[in-house]
């Protein structure tokens, strides 16, 4: 199943959609608005999301998904993002920075890159703005599968857009925490999909598209099998000896990135696809 939190106004709702159909489970169990509160209950029940869920559809009211506004699908304690994990990304990264051989390295090496990214109120959902920084002269983002995990164990898998400034960080990579981290760096979204539901995370096509002005900038697709890494390896590196949040989501990787040339501007906007999850969609503002 795909799970989306919807604004009715009000208050929020936890829908479960499954194909065509979508179900109000808030409205059977008033505690669940939200993935994460789903999540903590499938935990102490001992059993997964979809059978949770699955138990409470029959007597949860059908809904119109299609016309409510979607928002944020899960509300992590803490966002971390993996880096160097796509030969496209090390070859950005290398052409950006003055000290190149250090990514080369990194994509080779036996430890990953596993970096903190954003907390709540630097997150954004689907159709909410993302930001570029003021002080930055060249900005991009960065569509990537994101492990929604619970308990340090994989619950489902997002979309997410690691927002970056790439002249901040190819400036000197000590820069990196501000080349990522700021205000509206990071969205989410649509839904989380569940790992029964996705199957083969390394194997879903990934596509993103950058409009400015009724024009396409940029469209693009590729494979997450292109990763060189696995998402369970990339898990294991992020919880070990670490104090990992109740609920978080991991990012894994840039995947797509367009040319030198190209910068985001306010205005733009960004859409990022992923099969089997669904469109993050995204204006950009200055902040």
């Amino acid at each position: 199943m795909r799970y989306y939190r919807l604004d009715s106004g009000s208050d929020d709702r936890l829908v479960a959609a499954d194909g065509d159909a979508a179900y109000d489970l808030t409205a059977v169990k008033p505690r669940l608005d939200g993935f994460a509160d789903l999540a903590a209950a499938a935990n102490v029940a001992g059993t997964g999301v979809d059978a949770l869920a699955e138990d409470l559809v029959a007597d949860a009211p059908v809904v119109d998904r299609q016309s409510a506004e979607t928002a944020l699908p899960v509300v992590p304690e803490e966002v971390w993002a993996a880096g160097v994990t796509y030969e496209i990304s090390e070859e950005a990264r290398e052409a950006e920075s003055g000290m190149p051989e250090m990514y080369l390295d990194v994509y080779g090496a036996e430890r990953p890159e596993i970096f903190f990214k954003a907390t709540p109120s630097r997150t954004v959902g689907p159709g909410d703005a993302i930001g570029v920084r003021g002080d930055s002269e060249w900005d991009v983002p960065e569509p990537e599968l994101g492990i929604v995990l619970y308990d340090g164990e994989t619950v489902g898998y997002t979309v997410g857009n690691d927002v970056s400034s790439r002249s901040i960080e190819g400036e000197n990579p000590l820069y990196l925490p501000q080349a990522k981290v700021y205000d509206r760096c990071c969205s989410l979204g649509p839904c989380v999909a569940s790992v029964d539901s996705v199957g083969d995370p390394h194997d879903l096509t990934m596509s993103m598209s950058i409009e400015r002005d009724g024009e396409t900038l940029y469209d693009e697709a590729t494979s997450t099998g292109e990763m060189a890494r696995s998402c369970e390896e990339l898990v294991d590196y992020w919880t070990a000896h670490n104090a990992v949040p109740e609920t978080g989501v991991l990012l894994t990787g840039t995947s797509l990135v367009p040319g030198d040339g190209f910068t985001l501007q306010s205005g733009d906007d960004v859409a990022i696809s992923i099969e089997g999850i669904g469109d993050l969609t995204n204006s950009v503002v200055e902040v």
